[in-house]
């Protein structure tokens, strides 16, 4: 564990391709660890092909090697894989009113598209985890319902993604232009969610992505 927090502190410090000059003391006060550990540590990771180390005078200087760039990057794909598996985690979160407008503007659409009559309004959620809600659909091929125009008025194209809340089913919408950050995801259903799970503000609730 010591390894993969020195290697992360020093991708940190701009090791990546380059040699920066470190200092015992200084990594060894982030890592809870004496400077004897950590001299004890680079060595080891130097001998294992982690990291390159040179010594100028009493100047180390360090650069995190391929092998131990390869490291981090598998360290990365395996606990992104665990983590961001279609699982969000969120709280629920009064929207600012607009929701019901635009699922009766896309109510055929979303009939068409993702197979049921939309409840005219939206649960909006605020993402605990993962950070975004584009990390819980990342790599989840969404259904695009396309845009239109009506009245003079254009419509963008809606990105779809079908998920589920207990067993009631729905989908997260990502408007083209959309007025919400990152950490909002907005979902349409065919029922009235509020009433069926009986949530409120501030109620805590499991959405699970579902993957085609």
């Amino acid at each position: 564990m010591k390894r993969i927090k020195l290697l992360i502190l020093l991708a940190r410090r701009g090791a990546i391709g380059e040699k920066v000059k470190v200092t015992l003391r200084d990594l060894g006060d982030e890592l809870g660890v004496s400077p004897q550990s950590v001299l004890r540590l680079l060595e080891d990771m130097e001998e294992e092909g982690f990291i390159e180390k040179s010594v100028e005078g009493k100047k180390t200087y360090v650069e995190i090697s391929p092998n131990g760039l390869a490291f981090l990057e598998e360290l990365c794909d395996a606990i992104s894989g665990v983590l961001y598996n279609g699982v969000i985690i969120g709280e629920v979160i009064s929207g600012i009113g607009e929701g019901a407008y635009y699922v009766r503007q896309y109510s055929r659409l979303i009939e068409e598209y993702l197979g049921f009559k939309p409840y005219p309004g939206t649960l909006n959620i605020r993402v605990i985890f993962p950070r975004t809600v584009f990390d819980a659909l990342c790599g989840v091929r969404p259904v695009i319902l396309p845009g239109f125009v009506k009245d003079g008025r254009t419509f963008g194209d809606v990105k779809a993604y079908r998920v589920r809340i207990g067993d009631a089913e729905g989908a997260i919408v990502i408007p083209s232009r959309t007025v919400h950050p990152p950490k909002i995801a907005e979902i349409v259903a065919p029922i009235y969610l509020r009433e069926k799970l009986n949530l409120q503000d501030g109620s805590k609730i499991t959405i699970k992505v579902v993957k085609s």
